[in-house]
């Protein structure tokens, strides 16, 4: 990869996709973790090097897995992680904590599992209600001041609780679901995260695998955490095909696939709007990753542009099965 790095915000440089954990854990399907770890390593000599994990990924297994990386390439790599959610997607969340002995808590444990000595991008995974976001900012500040943590992160906050945060210590970036059909956040935390200096992050850049036009509905395994989903719904996913139809339109015109003509949209969304954006698609196979990257040379034309938009428009139900669990419930 020959692209320029990517500077998110307070200092952190990270490469310009990076790659998200999560799909190498049983959450999609069975995993291989001797293909798991080999994915990792391709990734990396790919030049991929900005890797997403979570604590609750794998009841902690995806943070071990990816200590078997850093054993050999911690100085290739740029480290994020996050805490505050109880329990695992595949079995369901229990709590939400976002309390300073928590997050003290949580920090030892990651360090532990990833069997390293500071994390370069720590995450507040989720929003626990019950805590003043000041409060929770404040715990993980201290964690920087400790140096256990470089930088600080926030995943599905709304763009109140970003300034809030923010004025308590730099924040480099917020971590959300965006991408053609999760357009959500464009309406109030992509404005205050430009304004604000702090890069965005997208989650399920590629819709959970639905914008590649290679998911089936009706052949998710009974542990799929797409089964939880709203759009996945058998109604919502035969409604939601247009997208589908729309994004392979354009890859076809640009001798291009559907997953990185919906990578090149992220990407042109953030130049759009003065915003640093790095897309963090997961994926199990090691080809999916230099296809991937191959969006990061993908140009749009407006009129392309505008066909993948209007496509989006007509997407039915909601991208979570409790809108406030993530920023769009509470905006």
């Amino acid at each position: 990869m020959t692209a320029p790095l990517v500077h998110l915000g307070d200092g952190l440089t990270v490469s310009p996709l990076g790659f998200g954990g999560m799909a190498l854990t049983p959450v999609y399907g069975e995993v291989d973790p001797h293909e798991a770890l080999k994915t990792l390593h391709h990734a990396v000599d790919a030049g991929v090097s900005f890797i997403d994990t979570a604590d609750i990924y794998g009841g902690g297994s995806n943070e071990q897995l990816i200590a078997q990386l850093l054993k050999e390439r911690r100085g290739e790599v740029q480290l994020a992680t996050k805490f505050s959610l109880v329990g695992s997607p595949a079995d369901g969340y229990t709590d939400v904590r976002g309390d300073a002995a928590y997050v003290r808590q949580a920090i030892d444990a990651s360090l532990k599992r990833l069997g390293t000595d500071v994390i370069d991008l720590y995450y507040m995974h989720r929003r626990d209600l019950r805590v003043p976001i000041v409060e929770t900012v404040e715990a993980m500040a201290g964690l920087v001041q400790q140096g256990k943590v470089k930088h600080l992160g926030l995943s599905e906050v709304t763009a109140q609780e970003l300034a809030e945060a923010h004025s308590v210590h730099p924040i480099a970036a917020v971590q959300s679901e965006w991408s053609i059909w999760s357009r959500d956040v464009e309406r109030n935390v992509v404005p205050a995260a430009a304004s604000l200096g702090v890069g965005f992050v997208p989650y399920s850049p590629l819709g959970r695998g639905f914008l590649t036009g290679t998911v089936d509905a009706s052949s998710l395994g009974a542990n799929d955490f797409r089964r939880r989903i709203p759009r996945f719904a058998a109604d919502a996913f035969d409604a939601n095909q247009g997208v589908v139809a729309a994004v392979r339109t354009v890859a076809t015109e640009l001798s291009a696939t559907p997953a990185q003509v919906a990578l090149a949209w992220l990407l042109e969304q953030g130049k759009r709007r003065g915003l640093a954006v790095v897309p963090i698609p997961g994926t199990r196979r090691t080809h999916r990753i230099d296809e991937n990257l191959g969006a990061l040379s993908l140009d749009l034309t407006p009129a392309q542009l505008e066909a993948l938009e209007q496509a989006a428009d007509a997407v039915v139900g909601s991208r979570s099965a409790d809108p406030n669990w993530v920023s769009q419930g509470r905006e």
